[in-house]
């Protein structure tokens, strides 16, 4: 039922539209225009306006014609740099890009998928309960475009995102809840070789403060990093002001948030040390979701990795996504792994069979919600 030929073509064409976070006007018109074609109802939100993209989150419904809950479909429309010019290469049925850019699979694969199941519904009439596709904006960084969705065009309570790696059959459960870390240390400037001790190293300040932090792997559901620092002018002046940034991730709230009050108290210890100033910013980016097996999704899910022979893995997972945001807002909402690898990397490659393998379990989904109601 699946149309191989048709999702690799559909696929090479989206990967090969530019659409890295806030520029995905050109990918948002494409599908505007599919989604219409496909009989949905489209609407574009003012997510754009609001966090500077140059496009809103792309909406479209499906009135359902049978009985069954109605379900969110999920992707995102943007890819990290360097994601422009993409050239995808098809070698022993695996897609690659040529090696100057990421491939794109992360997310277009979870769109390709989401749009071959809305033709495979339409061609074959087959009944569903209703769907609601989102396609949002500026994931990658901040989930921004999620955040940013005006949730009163949604009804649907219970939903999917494809954007994990992993088969299809992979779900996942749990994700963490993220801290974004801010610092700027201010010290005091003064001439390297005619008076250093006059001066204070604002740099000299964050390595010793960097030195004490527990960072990279904390625990099997915690993590930290410090992953920019900037700072100083030149060699031989004592650099007066260093910008640290960092972030803490945990699946237990508690755990992430004694790791940044960990992070940030060294940080004002070591100033505190060598008479320096500091302002430290902090800010939750998301909340964590732990959906228990019982729930709607992770059993539809289930389900339909049952009637395909697949082997259903229920994972946690140490990133964000979407459903960080909708789990928030209420909106039930697993993770399907859709067996994207190596993403953010210019190595990113996703199989054929992957690609046709995610089409025909997101259909299953939607044919076992039907057998449930």
């Amino acid at each position: 039922m699946v149309d191989a030929n048709r999702i690799i073509k559909e696929f090479w064409e989206l990967v090969s539209i530019d659409s890295v976070s806030g520029k995905e006007r050109l990918m948002a018109d494409l599908l505007i225009k599919k989604l219409t074609a496909l009989g949905l109802e489209v609407v574009e939100d003012g997510a754009g306006y609001k966090v500077g993209s140059d496009t809103g989150n792309i909406i479209g419904k499906l009135p359902g014609n049978g009985r069954g809950p109605l379900l969110l479909l999920c992707a995102h429309m943007d890819t990290v740099e360097p994601g422009c010019g993409v050239q995808p290469l098809l070698e022993e049925g695996v897609i690659r890009s040529a090696g100057d850019t990421v491939l794109g699979a992360d997310d277009k694969a979870g769109i390709t998928t989401i749009l071959e199941v809305l033709r495979l519904i339409r061609e074959k009439q087959i009944k569903h309960g209703g769907l609601e596709v989102v396609f949002t904006i500026w994931e990658e960084g901040g989930l921004f475009g999620a955040k940013n969705l005006d949730y009163h065009l949604l009804q649907a309570k219970a939903g999917f995102v494809l954007d994990s790696d992993g088969p299809p059959g992979t779900i996942i459960t749990r994700a963490p809840s993220q801290d974004r870390i801010g610092a700027v240390i201010r010290g005091k400037a003064a001439h390297a070789g005619i008076n250093p001790e006059e001066g204070i190293n604002a740099i000299q300040v964050a390595s010793h403060a960097i030195s004490l932090m527990r960072l990279g792997r904390i625990d099997h559901e915690t993590t930290s990093n410090i992953g920019i620092i900037s700072g100083g002018k030149a060699t031989n002046i004592i650099p007066d002001s260093v910008t640290v940034e960092g972030e803490t991730r945990s699946l237990v709230a508690s755990k992430r948030e004694a790791l940044t009050d960990h992070i940030c108290g060294v940080i004002r210890d070591s100033a505190a040390k060598f008479n320096a100033g500091v302002d430290i910013v902090t800010e939750t980016l998301y909340t964590d979701f732990h959906l228990e097996e019982e729930s709607l999704p992770v059993r539809l899910a289930v389900k339909a990795a049952d009637n395909l022979g697949l082997t259903a893995k229920l994972e946690k997972t140490g990133g964000g996504s979407d459903a960080n945001i909708f789990n928030s807002r209420g909106i039930v909402t697993a993770v399907l792994g859709i067996g994207m690898k190596k993403v953010h990397t210019t190595e990113e490659y996703i199989s054929v069979e992957d690609l046709t393998g995610n089409a025909r379990y997101l259909l299953e989904i939607v044919k076992a919600a039907q057998e449930e109601f």
